[in-house]
């Protein structure tokens, strides 16, 4: 257990200017920031050679790769690179998801200066997805793609973006496409060493492409200094980072920057080891996850709120998953969406039924465009919902929105300074003070005191105003009813704007889907039982709530399953809300239609 020494008590430095603007910074110092993330890498082959930095899933066992083997495959895939003429500002596109192969690609690249772009892998395997791998690699014009297996990317490699390119791939390579066991033969006449040496904190790293509500993806660029400062920026606040090698089981894909950067790069910084869990939260490849998670549970437990919440569900049943889940358990990390609070009072319970004490339990705030940590909660007390403070070398800037409600807007080394070959868009995200426009919204948890953080109060873009003149927190109104329908519902999107009620449609989970058998030809579910059953929750909720901002008076079953190729899902897997209520117009319309059969409609609060 981390104790009290494993993280640094919040410190804030205030500015406050007449017009109520708000300016926080961190009264921590900033520790050494790495050159590039090669410099850990040869650090850790030097120190800790044998140590395993990354494992994904082979037969039964695992294929574990230590620092010193991974230090030799990076070289010699880099001079294989070199060789066939992809060096600096050569991008390199990934069109699979998170493997070893994947990792030694990804620092070979860097090594040389070769921005890497790991693209969504539902771009390839979608036949619906494909115009967006068409824009971003249109966008990067890459030297060369990779893939892990030809035949299941062979679709998507036939495309004629890729042609005359270098095509990789780890399995079934033939036909024009490499084997990327050749590119590890490395070439001797390579000068890995003058190349490595062109690289410097400016270098671009990588290009994450992160999707717009209804537009094409923007293109994310990722510098050398942006990544290493970021993990500097943690260690600063969790000292825990440094004092033992630890490990990380994972299965986000690497073109989200919560697990491509955050979880790659804070085992690579601080000489741990990261796990590739070839499960997810989702149907039974979770069962897979839980067998992973058998085998190699972390001492960090990082993850997005949706894995935490089925684990927790998981071992209510299985006394064994929960000993080994809290056995060397040292912190507890949420992002990405809020936590819904009883998920994070059953990990405190567990923890004390099992170790005597809770873990370090945090969260906090970033985007693909903070590299992505921007303001973390790094000391204990924190509850559900709070994201904490500024990390060192940040400035949050707050703009009062009224009630106690903050638009938040950052500056730091961790920022990105404009989107990729997009002047149009770079314009338009940066205030005239240079401080990027996040589009989210906090307010303080204590006004009286600082220290106590920031908590997420919603995105800025997903709040509308009904008739009455009431706006709606959206995104916040819909973390509190999803968490409520848990076992109901898939997801849902809270729409209203210009109307005089909230109302929801919802995606029913997956197994209730499954077993509606009366689905009307306009993309509604008519399921009377099922409407019961989320009348009942929804009922509950009107009832409790504070105002009508708050309560829900209506919602409509949707037949069809976010479609990705519409933009409804993001590269991220997270529900794009403004694009399934723009494209459900219609869906829309017969939710406020009285006379509609399958609009359901719910009790008035008395």
């Amino acid at each position: 257990m981390n104790g009290t020494t494993g993280c640094v008590p919040h410190r804030v430095i205030r500015e406050e200017r007449p017009d109520g603007t708000i300016l926080l910074r961190s009264g921590l110092e900033l520790g050494p920031v790495a050159r590039t993330t090669l410099d850990w890498l040869n650090r850790w082959a030097a120190d800790a050679p044998d140590r395993v930095f990354v494992a994904e899933r082979s037969g039964d066992g695992w294929r574990e790769v230590t620092y010193s083997e991974m230090a030799q495959s990076v070289r010699s895939a880099a001079q294989g690179l070199l060789a066939r003429g992809i060096g600096y500002g050569s991008p390199v596109v990934v069109l699979s998801g998170p493997s070893v192969d994947h990792a030694i690609l990804t620092l070979a690249a860097q090594a040389i200066g070769a921005p890497l772009v790991p693209l969504a892998e539902q771009y390839s395997l979608l036949p619906e997805a494909r115009p967006r791998l068409r824009y971003c690699a249109g966008k990067v014009r890459p030297a060369m793609v990779y893939a892990a297996d030809a035949e299941a990317y062979g679709p998507a490699l036939a495309l004629d973006i890729f042609e005359g390119m270098h095509k990789v791939a780890t399995r079934t390579a033939g036909n024009g496409i490499a084997a990327f066991a050749d590119i590890l033969k490395g070439d001797a006449a390579a000068d890995f060493d003058a190349a490595f040496a062109k690289v410097g904190p400016d270098t671009l790293a990588k290009i994450l492409f992160t999707s717009g509500s209804t537009s094409d993806p923007k293109g994310v660029p990722q510098t050398q200094l942006m990544l290493t400062v970021n993990q500097a920026q943690y260690l600063a606040c969790l000292p825990l980072l440094g004092r033992k090698p630890h490990k990380i089981l994972s299965w986000p894909p690497w073109n989200h920057v919560f697990a491509g950067n955050s979880d790659f790069n804070m085992m690579l910084a601080n000489g741990g080891s990261l796990y590739l869990d070839d499960g997810k939260p989702a149907g039974r490849l979770f069962e897979r996850t839980l067998e992973n998670l058998r085998m190699h549970p972390g001492t960090l437990s990082i993850d997005l709120p949706i894995a935490h919440a089925l684990t927790v569900q998981a071992m209510r049943a299985d006394p064994g998953l929960r000993r080994g889940y809290f056995r060397d358990l040292d912190m507890f990390f949420y992002a990405g969406a809020s936590l819904p609070a009883d998920v994070w009072a059953a990990i405190e319970e567990m923890a004390l039924a099992e170790r005597g004490e809770a873990p370090l339990m945090i969260s906090g705030w970033g985007m693909t465009e903070t590299a992505p940590c921007a303001v973390l909660y790094h000391q204990r007390g924190g509850a559900s919902g709070m994201v904490g403070v500024p990390v060192p070398g940040l400035t949050a800037k707050l703009i009062p929105l009224g009630g106690g409600r903050y638009e938040l807007r950052v500056a730091g080394p961790n920022v990105i300074d404009g989107y990729f070959e997009d002047p149009g868009r770079s314009a338009a995200s940066f205030d005239e003070e240079g401080f990027f426009l996040t589009g989210d919204a906090v307010r303080l948890v204590d006004p009286a005191d600082d220290a106590r953080g920031l908590f997420f109060d919603g995105r800025l873009t997903e709040d509308f105003k009904l008739t009455t003149g009431t706006w709606v927190r959206a995104s916040v109104l819909r973390v509190e009813t999803l968490a409520a329908l848990s076992g109901l519902a898939q997801d849902i999107v809270v729409v209203g704007e210009g109307r005089a009620e909230i109302g929801l449609l919802v995606f029913p989970a997956p197994g209730r889907r499954a077993g509606h058998a009366s689905t009307d030809t306009g993309g509604a579910v008519l399921d009377e039982a099922y409407a019961a059953q989320l009348r009942a929750v929804l009922d509950k909720r009107a009832a409790e709530a504070t105002g009508s901002s708050m309560r829900i008076a209506r919602a409509l079953v949707l037949a069809e399953p976010p479609s990705v190729g519409a933009g409804e899902i993001t590269p991220k897997g997270s529900l794009n809300v403004r694009t399934v209520a723009a494209r459900r117009a219609g869906l829309v319309e017969r939710l406020y239609d009285d006379a509609d059969p399958a609009a359901i409609r719910l009790a008035r609060p008395r």
